[in-house]
């Protein structure tokens, strides 16, 4: 049997798939340091530095350079100054390492936000693991299971979550998370 590469397994998807956000609205965000990577310099990253300059736009993808993933990513980059405008910072975070998002962080993300490995306690902790799909063959499964699911969350600088959308289709990700942070800013801004 020939091994169905991940990025093709990804494309499988041809029904998006809804999912719920486990992490609720009122929870505090786990705080976490992993490598992330802007306009292709590395760098550490904690949650709890970024969140004392503002609300986070954290959000999850499968994997780097898959069509979906390309998409949400150059939709939150044309929209970052909207995002910077509510004080927000977007962080895209998948399963991939560091090198694979370090040049998506210049390409599809357009040197405009952090991407971020999510380790596997990052994954556990925010409770986006990939979910099982009945119709894939169990190699292809088994290579998903350490891939994240789509799922955005926005966490204001108290680091509770003020919002979260679950969903594998990508287009209402970045609108959406949009409107929570403008939202919020509008009660909350200076």
């Amino acid at each position: 049997m020939r091994a169905i590469p991940l990025a093709a397994a990804l494309a499988l998807f041809v029904t998006p798939l809804a999912a719920n956000a486990t992490l609720a609205v009122g929870t505090k965000a786990p705080n976490f340091q992993t490598k992330g990577a802007l306009a292709g310099k590395q760098y550490d990253l904690n949650l709890s530095d970024k969140l004392k300059k503002g609300p986070v736009v954290l959000y999850f993808f499968p994997a780097a350079f898959t069509p979906g993933c390309s998409l949400e990513a150059q939709a939150f980059a044309a929209n970052i100054q909207e995002f910077k405008k509510a004080g927000a910072e977007v962080i895209g975070m998948s399963a991939d390492g560091i090198d694979k998002l370090a040049d998506f962080s210049t390409k599809d993300c357009a040197s405009k936000f952090t991407v971020a490995t999510a380790t596997p306690a990052v994954i556990d902790g925010y409770d986006v693991h990939m979910p099982k799909m009945a119709n894939l063959p169990a190699a292809v499964q088994e290579k998903m299971a350490g891939v994240t699911s789509r799922t955005s969350y926005v966490i204001a600088p108290n680091g509770k979550i003020i919002y979260a959308h679950s969903d594998m289709d990508y287009k209402d990700h970045m609108k959406n998370t949009l409107a929570a942070v403008q939202q919020w800013h509008a009660s909350h801004g200076k």
